[in-house]
């Protein structure tokens, strides 16, 4: 096996499945590793609470990559080693911003998901598909107003979520933020925008992790397919992008691995690492 000490897995559309399930194959190529003494690291777009119960339970997984980066936690002491917030004048404004564009928005904040009414009735709208929509009214308390609902808690917003019916509006939306200068925007679907505080990113997690348990960045690896992994996947030892990701991520990979829904996760470890099947 190679000197690989880190895996850091993105869940939608690269660990999970299209019905977001985790496989058995998975499941057992990810056990072998945390054996051989590998720290397995979930890292996600979603809020811990929003990651599902069989993830969180999973036996051996120490820390968690949340949020796009913004956080990254010990499991084990039920702490946050280190995070990377937006002020909450800034939430604000990004949030007012959104009130300009045909856009559904929701806030990550102090580990909870907020929504309206409004936009969680109508999220199909939206182009939401089914199982998201289901993800994200699990993992969302819903508000009368989510401004004022980050005004009130007067903290520190670890995300905030566009969602577009129009791929027009997604791209005046992102030319808007991205002429602020001073957040970090990506996407994991292509309907919608994720904005987070600049070092906010999966790829920059991945090496503070590395760093505070002492490991070189060549000894990690990481599994992406949207545009929010780039990051992981270029700065990780060794970044594998999924067959069904997204052109950009699958061309900044070292290896491109089967599909989510062909157990690509363990493929690539099975081939690369030499761990279960071989």
């Amino acid at each position: 096996m190679k000197d690989i000490k880190i895996i850091a897995l993105d869940l939608d559309g690269t660990l999970l499945d299209s019905q977001k399930r985790l496989s058995q194959r998975n499941r057992e190529t990810l056990t072998e590793c945390i054996r051989q003494g590998v720290e397995v690291v979930p890292c996600t777009g979603r809020i811990w609470s929003g990651v599902p119960d069989f993830i969180r339970e999973f036996p051996g997984i120490h820390y968690a990559i949340t949020v796009n980066g913004a956080i990254i936690e010990d499991l084990e002491q039920h702490c946050i080693l280190t995070e990377r917030k937006m002020s909450c004048e800034k939430a604000v404004e990004i949030l007012e911003l959104a009130k300009q564009l045909n856009a559904m928005y929701d806030v990550y904040v102090d580990g909870g998901g907020f929504g309206e009414k409004r936009f969680m009735e109508h999220l199909e709208d939206y182009g939401i598909s089914p199982k998201l929509r289901e993800m994200i009214l699990a993992t969302r308390q819903i508000v009368p107003d989510v401004i004022e609902e980050v005004r009130r808690k007067a903290r520190p917003v670890e995300k905030i979520n566009y969602f577009f019916g129009d791929a027009e509006e997604r791209l005046r939306a992102r030319k808007m933020l991205e002429a602020r200068k001073d957040v970090l925007v990506s996407a994991s679907f292509s309907n919608n925008l994720e904005i987070n505080e600049p070092g906010a990113a999966k790829g920059e997690a991945l090496l503070r992790l590395a760093s505070h348990l002492g490991v070189e960045p060549r000894q990690t690896m990481g599994f992406g397919d949207g545009e929010n992994d780039i990051s992981l996947i270029r700065q990780a030892g060794i970044g594998v992008a999924m067959e069904n990701g997204e052109e950009i991520v699958k061309k900044a990979a070292d290896y491109v691995t089967v599909t989510n829904d062909e157990d690509g996760v363990a493929a690539a470890l099975e081939y690369l690492l030499g761990i279960g099947r071989g």
